[in-house]
């Protein structure tokens, strides 16, 4: 049977792609200039304090750039971001048993 096209599964050039796909920094990022102001001023700010950016909280339909902008924090604060969804989620206790046991300021996406 020959190779699909398109495929399903992820293969090794999706991996290779992905990260190049999304802005990595926010100067990246088009559009949404008031939240990427903002964002510039809560980051700046929680490096210089030496601190975890405090809660960010994006909300919204698909397609609207929430976990770019995760994954944008997390690569300015020099973090690592963890992608869930809220139905994913459904009691308190689960979000302790996926957290990183490194401690560390994780990014949630």
């Amino acid at each position: 049977m020959p190779k699909r096209m398109i495929e399903t599964n992820i293969t090794e050039e999706d991996i290779k792609i992905e990260g190049s796909l999304r802005p990595q920094k926010l100067d990246d990022y088009i559009g949404q200039s008031k939240v990427k102001e903002t964002l510039k001023i809560y980051i700046e700010a929680a490096k210089l304090r030496g601190d975890a950016l405090d809660h960010v909280l994006f909300y919204g339909p698909p397609g609207l750039g929430k976990t770019t902008l995760a994954g944008i924090i997390a690569n300015e604060m020099g973090v690592h971001v963890k992608v869930t969804s809220g139905p994913a989620i459904e009691k308190p206790g689960e979000m302790a048993a996926i957290r990183p046991s490194g401690g560390g300021f994780p990014v949630w996406g």
